[in-house]
């Protein structure tokens, strides 16, 4: 199958690798890509410049983010919550007819009004929109023709891909959306990745509750010292 993964971070590494492995031919996005291939230094999250990747993965291709969402049959949205609705509705056109599987977390990270914590980035992050709303209903809500479904969020992206890494694979990931094809799309790709407990949440609207459960992903994470679902350093 042909994939895009839109996103260069850790997250979208590890899907775009993992995928090739499996046999599916897979299309990275990202915003500019010569700007990508330009960086020299770790982003946020201290991830190695995605050249350092590229040179170890030679044979995924690196387009734009409408020209990998053209090239794929199904999408996986790997851009960060804060800019993803922006970057999918522009593109719109490239993703009508398509499954587009979305992981982001709508954080927004502004150090000078956010309660300060110690975290990776220095303070908590806040959740927009959060409770009544969720990133990936406003995500369908923008692309209408679109089938959205929300998965792999409660889980480190590296756990997603090789759940088997931890408790032998003992464990569940969850799925929402509105279309069932699409639900039932994702649900395949987790079972190629090794899920054997993926647990149907329903409509679109229990995204909410998954995108909380960053909050207690990233506090679990930080008591463990290592990201939760990685490996526990003590």
């Amino acid at each position: 199958m042909e994939i895009a993964v839109l996103g260069t971070g850790a997250g979208a590494r590890a899907h775009a690798a993992r995928l090739t492995e499996l046999g599916h031919r897979v299309t990275v996005g990202t915003r500019d890509p010569r700007a990508t291939l330009a960086r020299t230094e770790p982003d946020l999250m201290g991830t190695p410049p995605y050249p350092v990747w590229q040179r170890e993965h030679p044979g995924i291709p690196l387009e734009t983010f409408a020209g990998a969402a053209g090239a794929g049959e199904l999408v996986i949205n790997g851009i960060d919550g804060a800019n993803a609705l922006r970057e999918l509705t522009a593109i719109a056109d490239r993703l009508a007819g398509k499954v587009l599987i979305d992981y982001a977390v709508p954080y927004v990270y502004n150090p000078d009004i956010e309660h300060k914590w110690t975290t990776p980035w220095g303070w908590m992050p806040r959740l927009d929109p959060v409770d009544t709303d969720s990133l990936a209903e406003r995500i369908q809500r923008a692309l209408p023709g679109t089938g959205v479904v929300k998965t792999f969020v409660t889980q480190e992206q590296e756990t997603v891909v090789h759940p088997e890494r931890v408790g032998g694979g003992e464990h569940t990931m969850f799925v929402s959306g509105d279309d069932p094809e699409a639900k039932a799309a994702a649900t395949d790709l987790l079972r190629q990745y090794g899920w054997t407990d993926v647990l149907d949440l329903g409509g679109l609207a229990c995204a909410r509750g998954q995108e909380m459960y960053g909050h207690l992903h990233t506090a679990i994470g930080l008591a463990l010292g290592a990201p939760f679902g990685v490996r526990v350093v003590r």
